[in-house]
């Protein structure tokens, strides 16, 4: 099958699907690519700060997110031993501080708005194999299979928006550095215990950070820091230890936690690292989100900085499209316009993680 686009975006999480919609909407012939066959990815970063929430009004869509479903954060706690420690409100004049919006919700809206143009085609389950360079060397296309069949797209820009593992990344042999956290991440979903409030709660667990995220439709998600490549020994320990730590932290989560939270096996380990890659662009090519710049999961930055991206990358590429040039340099615009903003909060996320202690320690110094 060949096909034929303006632009080719490969990946269709948040800011791949923001990317689509706003360039389909500006008139520019789109193909997104995305590897899964549907948009139920567990275990994602869901929660949207003021930038991701104010991006979504600026294009008229939160309100239709609103609709699909999204739950307002009341306040962050910092708890010991079930006792709440210290409080965060919303600033004056905020109505919350943060706001989980289910993948799935995000992701209907943002597909079901691009798909009204016909300038927009989005192929779910196809995976890419290559670029397609010119006779200059600059990236025209890119080769893909759907499982069943071989497919060439040639388009003017190639857009990785392929997550930390970057299949464009790799093929385009953009350099990255990693960034060592020192910890990773199991990640857990349970129900909410009756009359939850909307609430982010912090525990120290071990000298390390227990995260319970209240979530749309009844969820809690658990985040829980453990060091850095320690879960192959962890798991030949028994998990009833592990486990009381966590009721012990947070008692009103017990019945839960105890139903749903059973083994080893019933946590997803996410291993933890941010990344910098020195370049975001090359002639015809642009990587975005966590392929140019892989997020920790502190503060949940990393879907509000894709969407970011995908804001100032669209007037990037729709000016590179009306100017006939797709050159490095005029896409280097994007990655001028974004850089420091991103350098900044992986900076701030590494300070995050380093003072998580101080929230508890006037506590401890107390008691």
């Amino acid at each position: 099958m060949n096909l034929e686009a303006e632009v080719c975006i490969v990946g269709a999480g948040p800011g791949g699907a923001l990317l689509g919609y706003l360039l389909a909407k500006s008139g520019v012939s789109t193909i997104v690519l995305e590897r899964h066959k549907g948009i139920d990815k567990e275990f994602r970063g869901e929660h949207l700060n003021k930038e991701g929430e104010s991006l979504l009004k600026k294009y008229g869509l939160y309100e239709k997110v609103e609709k699909a479903g999204l739950l307002l954060m009341d306040r962050v706690e910092y708890c010991d031993r079930g006792h709440v420690i210290k409080s965060i409100f919303p600033s004056d004049g905020e109505e919350h501080v943060g706001i989980h919006v289910p993948q799935r919700n995000l992701l209907s809206v943002l597909m079901k708005e691009s798909q009204a143009y016909e300038n927009y085609r989005l192929m779910m389950g196809t995976k890419v194999t290559g670029l397609i360079l010119d006779e200059n060397g600059r990236v025209s296309g890119v080769h893909a299979h759907d499982g069943t069949k071989e497919i060439t797209i040639k388009s003017s820009v190639v857009v990785g928006a392929d997550g930390r593992f970057s299949t464009v990344r790799k093929l385009a042999e953009l350099p990255y550095e990693t960034i060592r956290h020192g910890y990773d991440l199991l990640w857990a979903k349970i129900p909410s215990p009756p009359g939850w409030e909307p609430t982010i709660k912090n525990a120290l667990v071990g000298g390390r950070q227990l995260a319970l995220f209240t979530q749309a439709g009844g969820w809690i998600q658990i985040g829980w820091n453990i060091e850095e490549d320690s879960y192959p020994h962890l798991k030949k320990q028994s998990f009833a230890p592990f486990i009381e730590k966590a009721i012990e932290a947070f008692p009103e989560i017990e019945e839960a936690l105890l139903e749903h939270i059973q083994s080893w096996d019933d946590f997803i380990l996410l291993k933890v690292h941010s990344c910098h890659c020195p370049a975001w662009v090359k002639d015809g090519l642009a990587i975005m989100g966590d392929a140019a710049h892989t997020m920790s999961p502190t503060g949940a930055f990393g879907i509000n900085c894709a969407l970011a991206d995908a804001s100032v990358l669209s007037e990037v590429i729709i000016e590179a499209l009306h100017f006939h040039d797709v050159s490095e340099s005029q896409l280097r615009k994007f990655e001028n316009k974004r850089r420091a903003d991103i350098e900044k909060l992986q900076r701030q996320q590494l300070e995050k993680e380093a003072a998580f202690r101080d929230h508890f320690e006037v506590f401890a110094m107390a008691h």
